[in-house]
């Protein structure tokens, strides 16, 4: 798991924006939804599937890359889910989980599987009858401590086409 690293600058936007708001009917609005939430945060214990209606609802601590390194509450929920299965995610209560990405790879028209990739290479699969899922802040925005940072692949710290 990446941990956050280096400091927020100090040119962080001052005054309100209005809270995020999203909703993803296919592929690439997912991966919309995905860039937004890049880097959240989330706890096990927020993560809930109600089988009875169809629901995987997640609160989140999201990054707000599009305000200069604030921090919100948020919510994610996927509707007409069939089945939830994790792999390699840690259950305890004070492990959080931190999501880099997600993405949708489609099965029987108009279903498929939504994946959930969390650092540390664990990850959620969510299997939804059609792609019905929406993105809402919940709270108002707080400074972040720090600003995640992605490390490069390379070893050297150099991009191997530089």
């Amino acid at each position: 798991m990446s941990t956050e690293v280096g400091t927020v600058t100090e040119g962080m936007p001052k005054g309100a924006s209005e809270p995020l708001r999203l909703l993803a009917l296919d592929a690439d609005d997912l991966q919309i939804m995905s860039a937004a939430l890049q880097d959240a945060i989330v706890h096990p214990a927020d993560i809930i599937w109600d089988q009875r209606a169809r629901t995987l609802t997640i609160e989140l601590s999201r990054f707000c890359w599009e305000c200069g390194g604030t921090r919100v509450r948020a919510a994610m929920q996927f509707g007409d889910v069939q089945r939830v299965q994790s792999r390699r995610l840690p259950r305890g209560e004070g492990v959080p989980l931190e999501l880099l990405a997600m993405d949708f790879m489609p099965g029987a028209a108009p279903g498929g599987e939504v994946v959930l990739m969390f650092a540390a290479g664990g990850d959620l699969r969510v299997e939804v009858e059609c792609l019905d899922a929406v993105v809402s802040d919940l709270s108002a925005r707080w400074p972040a401590r720090a600003a995640p940072v992605h490390p490069l692949d390379d070893a050297s710290g150099q991009d191997e086409g530089a």
